[in-house]
């Protein structure tokens, strides 16, 4: 297949703080005061002792890429350089160092709702935006119908756009947007607002372009599930760079955990909790994997902790529960414990078994709830640690399906029984 986006070894540097004083006669005599080795007159009181001249590394040699016809997920965390890369392709700012080539018209959507005026009707602004992004008036007029109709707006589209909600806006701007006639469609976290249902049809809009129609789509976004169901590769960016460039099952993975190493024996410490839950009449100290050297299980396995925590005075009906997640945060079932008898004041320690029967293979999180059920039967809860304990699913050797999560999800059930 043809390349529809070549990036090679891009870099985008930001000087951080003002630039210029705002005035000639300012910038002269911060330039003769900095040449003369003194304080700048025109600096601001509290920002003493900063020059001005800090740099940041947005991009850091990035290089990928991306064929005619593929949907490519882009993940990282916030200030990984997602949005900059965006930018950088629709070519509103352009690169310190590198190069980027185009095979086809890009149709980008960065921002909800850019380019709408508020005084203008949704009939308007569609004809405006749709201008911005390269439309002929023509093409805007033929497929003004049908953009309407896939926002669902056509009891509003004479309305002002200021009237609209934050829903309405993004689904008249995604329709504009895609319904142009580019090859490349560059979407950066435009499905965060609205509601599941049109977050749904937007996903199935984008697949179509991909699958269907031969169209290229880069798509930036926090949620995972509409990065599984939309792309099967996937570019992991960690501080400007690239880290990980592949199958989608595995950029989730490691952009959930990628700081997470398996562990036999974890130390609940703070930044693992919530301090909303904390109350510290018992505190989790230490989670000890027993009887396996490494986290590694498959569903025929017994899973064996022991759990080290300490109470503040003497407590009864101490329960235990265990939230189970995939690595991408998609809760996927709970443990739950029969309350625990004779909790001493101090250090007390349980040994508890968990049966990961049919998880699919993949990487597993636990969180960690303590808690008591007072005199008038309610649940206080005492402590919570999250994702304290991570632990791989491998089937490979009782199942030979090649599973897929973005289409099966994480539970494997039992072979349906004909009767």
């Amino acid at each position: 297949m043809s390349l529809a986006v070549d990036i090679s070894h891009v870099s985008k540097e930001y000087r951080l703080g003002a630039i210029g004083g705002g005035t000639l006669k300012g910038d002269i005599q911060s330039l003769v005061a900095r040449i003369r080795g003194r304080e700048d007159p025109n600096m601001k009181l509290d920002k003493a002792g900063y020059n001005g001249n800090e740099r940041f590394l947005a991009l850091d040699d990035v290089s990928m890429q991306v064929e005619k016809g593929e949907a490519l997920g882009i993940i990282g965390h916030n200030g990984a350089g997602k949005s900059t890369l965006l930018k950088l392709l629709s070519r509103v700012t352009a690169p310190t160092k590198g190069t980027i080539s185009y095979n086809g018209r890009i149709a980008s959507m960065l921002e909800v709702g850019t380019g709408f005026h508020p005084e203008l009707t949704g009939r308007e602004n569609v004809y405006m935006n749709g201008a911005i992004l390269g439309m002929t008036k023509a093409e805007i007029s033929k497929k003004f119908d049908e953009i309407v109709a896939f926002a669902e707006m056509e009891k509003f589209i004479d309305t002002p756009v200021k009237r609209y909600s934050s829903g309405m806006y993004v689904k008249l701007a995604f329709a504009v947007a895609a319904h142009l006639d580019s090859e490349i469609m560059v979407m950066d976290e435009v499905l965060a607002v609205g509601d599941m249902k049109f977050q749904q049809k937007c996903l199935g809009r984008m697949g179509d372009a991909a699958n269907s129609e031969g169209r290229t789509v880069l798509y930036v976004s926090h949620n995972m599930n509409t990065i599984r169901q939309l792309c099967k590769r996937c570019v992991v960016l960690d501080h400007g760079k690239v880290i990980f460039d592949g199958d989608t099952e595995t950029a989730i993975g490691l952009y959930a955990g990628k700081n997470r190493l398996l562990r036999n024996v974890i130390e609940c410490t703070d930044d693992m909790r919530r301090d909303l839950f904390r109350d510290e009449k018992i505190v989790l100290k230490t989670i000890s994997l027993l009887d396996v050297s490494n986290p590694v299980f498959n569903n025929k396995d017994v899973i064996k902790l022991n759990i080290e925590y300490e109470a503040t005075k003497e407590f009864e009906h101490i329960c235990l529960r265990v939230p189970i997640s995939y690595i991408d945060g998609t809760i996927i079932g709970m443990a739950t414990s029969m309350p625990i008898i004779k909790c001493k004041r101090g250090i007390n320690d349980i040994t508890i078994e968990i049966r990961p029967e049919n998880l699919a293979s993949g990487r597993y999180s636990a969180r960690f709830v303590i808690y008591s059920v007072n005199d008038f039967g309610t649940m206080e809860t005492h402590d919570v640690v999250d994702s304290a304990f991570l632990f791989d699913i491998d089937n490979e050797a009782t199942n030979n399906i090649n599973w897929e999560h973005r289409y099966w999800g994480a539970i494997s059930f039992p072979v349906i029984k004909i009767v």
